[in-house]
């Protein structure tokens, strides 16, 4: 495989033997994708996960009242994944949905686990499960915590990509308040 496949972002070429490197490239497969398409849906079990090249998309479940709740974003490099149904082979709790037209890499599980005897797969897989773990538990913490500006804030700094091209009622989902909520701080910031 060439240098400049797009997975060696991921997969850097100092950390694997050629041998290695061209075995995990040649288990993933280029998966193009429309805005609004499905990757993983609700009461499905995940059987692929993926490696995001280009696009964005966005995790979400229903409440108990009905409601659109977006509870991750993803952009370029991102993982996505359903840990929990792709491991465990349980039904999705929440879809992933694409907000933007795209491209990723999946690999199923079977080839997953073929990969899983190389041990700088592992290890690349073991740091985006921590670093997914941390995220989410940094946001679980700051919904309780934190003020809803400094959400917002936050967010624009750690990723201002999902601000410039995600719709503005996802991402005030995400951060915990009402659309309105969100002009008004969008608005403070800006004064």
């Amino acid at each position: 495989m060439k240098t400049s496949h797009f997975l060696n972002s991921i997969f850097k070429t100092e950390n694997f033997n050629a041998e290695e490197l061209d075995l995990v490239l040649t288990q993933f497969e280029e998966v193009e994708f429309s805005k609004n398409e499905y990757l993983i849906e609700k009461g499905k079990v995940a059987n692929y996960y993926y490696f995001l090249e280009t696009g964005f998309l966005r995790s979400y479940s229903i409440d108990t009242e009905g409601n659109d709740i977006t509870t991750k974003f993803f952009a370029e490099n991102d993982i996505v994944i359903d840990w929990h149904s792709y491991f465990l082979k349980k039904p999705c709790k929440e879809s992933i949905q694409a907000l933007t037209k795209g491209k990723c890499w999946k690999i199923s599980f079977t080839n997953f686990m073929r990969l899983f005897a190389i041990e700088s797969f592992r290890e690349v897989g073991r740091t985006r499960l921590v670093n997914n773990y941390f995220e989410l538990k940094n946001h679980s913490v700051s919904i309780i915590a934190d003020q809803a500006k400094d959400r917002y804030l936050n967010l624009l700094r750690e990723k201002p990509s999902i601000i410039q091209n995600v719709p503005l009622k996802h991402i005030a989902t995400y951060l915990g308040i009402t659309d309105t909520s969100l002009s008004r701080i969008r608005k403070e910031i800006t004064l």
